[in-house]
């Protein structure tokens, strides 16, 4: 059995969950060194990724940091886009931000 039922490539995966309007576009974010998956830089727009890999990239909300649930077998509507990741940072605050830097005040000894 062939383990490419169970991944597919980066370019395609990020234009069928609606990320990059095109292909392209999604081959040049790789090409760019934007994307990361587990942690390390994607190199290649070839790059496999299968389901439970956490993809951390920009997009036009900011970062995004996404766990890939199932692979898509198509671009559809983004409802259905939704539904293969599940966002790991829902309010835009990334692991590596300190409280300080986000704004929240610091507790005082009174």
């Amino acid at each position: 059995m062939s383990d490419s039922r169970n991944t597919q490539r980066v370019d395609l995966l990020l234009c069928r969950l609606r990320f990059a309007k095109t292909r392209g576009l999604a081959q040049r974010m790789v090409e760019a060194r934007h994307i990361r998956c587990n942690g390390a830089h994607i190199l290649r727009a070839s790059h496999a990724i299968r389901p439970g890999d956490v993809l951390t990239f920009a997009a036009a909300g900011g970062v995004q940091i996404i766990e890939i649930l199932r692979l898509p077998g198509r671009r559809g509507p983004a409802a259905e886009a939704q539904a293969h990741y599940r966002k790991l940072d829902r309010f835009g605050q990334t692991a590596i931000a300190h409280p300080e830097s986000l704004g929240q005040p610091e507790e005082e000894n009174t």
